[in-house]
């Protein structure tokens, strides 16, 4: 071939080239430290530490606490099960009435809390009370990542992978209870409990609950990440299960959000938002709602609460969960109040405690 020709043909594929990969980059003075503010690692190394020996003595006080206020009241175990994603070892706290029925008497529930590296504390002691007092038998899972068993557990997290299973396999822990009634099973979480919980609700044939309530929920992590930047970034991008951000891992983060699962609802479900939450917020609160009630009236129950009373962190994203960290009493708000009152009547409506 002639050089003129060659010379051609290699035109022609640099101008595909740029075509394709459109105008050259605006060469732009580094801000470095701009740079570094957004900088986001793909390397589970890079995962955010904690204080794993300070998360371990703050457990240690809650379980002494859980232990202490349950005297008298209700039953009160610390169990562990395993998961059925790989046999990983679940702690569990188990609450359950002190005088149970008998065999079947009893519906229960799984519990599950919130926070990326989150745990259960006694603050949400009141409730658990009253949800015995009603007669379920309570199972509240610390899923992996859960803060306060060390390092290994923490770093193991796998948000809306197969911390899925760890809570699901609570179930099965549930089967061996005889006071259990096993066809009387549901589900209830706040934040990213509640994102657990919808997407356990939303997995079709497979699911395995009655009924479950996902409150102030955590729902799309593709919009979610893109609003709460690189420092909230920086606890997904770097699982190990992820390894990147939503535009290198698309498919795997509309896998992992129940907003793209809403046609896979097959059981009944409450949810409960507040224009106010200052975590979830009402931005990505709102389009779960709107899809739940256009294409899911007839399992959906959702409410908006607008500018509810503040609870003690993130404003209304924990609206309902007003506790007074002294007495570890209700605080009661008329949202709150209002909340729960439409809470337990839907848990009755659908597991018969």
């Amino acid at each position: 071939m002639r050089l003129s020709s060659l010379l051609l043909a290699s035109g022609i594929l640099l101008s595909s080239l740029e075509a394709q990969q459109g105008p050259p980059r605006q060469v732009v003075p580094m801000d470095s430290a701009r740079a570094a503010q957004l900088y986001v690692s793909n390397r589970p190394e890079d995962h955010p530490v904690a204080n794993y020996e300070q998360h371990i003595a703050a457990k240690a006080r809650t379980d002494s606490i859980f232990a202490a206020r349950s005297a008298g009241v209700m039953r009160y175990e610390k169990i562990r099960y395993r998961s059925s994603a790989d046999g990983l070892e679940i702690p569990a706290y188990v609450f359950s009435p002190l005088d149970p029925k008998g065999p079947t008497g009893h519906a229960a529930m799984v519990w599950v809390h919130g926070g990326v590296h989150g745990n259960w504390d006694q603050n949400y002691l009141p409730f658990i009370i009253e949800a015995v007092q009603r007669g379920y038998v309570i199972v509240a899972p610390e899923y992996r990542g859960s803060t306060g068993y060390g390092r290994e557990f923490h770093n193991a997290i796998d948000y809306g992978g197969k911390e899925l299973d760890d809570v699901e396999s609570a179930l099965d822990y549930l089967h061996t209870r005889a006071e259990v009634d096993p066809t009387r099973i549901g589900i209830m979480g706040w934040s990213h409990g509640g994102f657990i919980a919808a997407h356990l609700l939303m997995r079709g044939a497979r699911t395995r609950f009655v009924a479950g309530v996902a409150m102030v929920p955590v729902t799309n992590l593709i919009f979610r990440l893109s609003y709460k930047g690189p420092g909230y970034q920086r606890s997904f991008s770097t699982m190990e299960a992820m390894r990147g951000l939503p535009f290198e891992r698309r498919d795997e983060y509309v896998r992992r959000s129940p907003y793209y699962h809403v046609d896979s609802l097959s059981r009944p479900i409450l949810v409960h938002v507040a224009t106010n939450d200052t975590d979830v917020n009402f931005e990505e609160a709102r389009p779960l709602i709107d899809a739940l009630r256009a294409r899911k009236p007839d399992l959906a129950e959702t409410k908006i609460y607008v500018d509810p009373t503040p609870g003690p962190a993130s404003v209304g994203h924990t609206f309902n969960r007003r506790v007074n960290r002294q007495t570890l009493l209700r605080d009661d708000s008329p949202e709150q109040v209002d909340s729960w009152n439409l809470t337990w009547a839907f848990l009755e409506k659908w597991l018969r405690p």
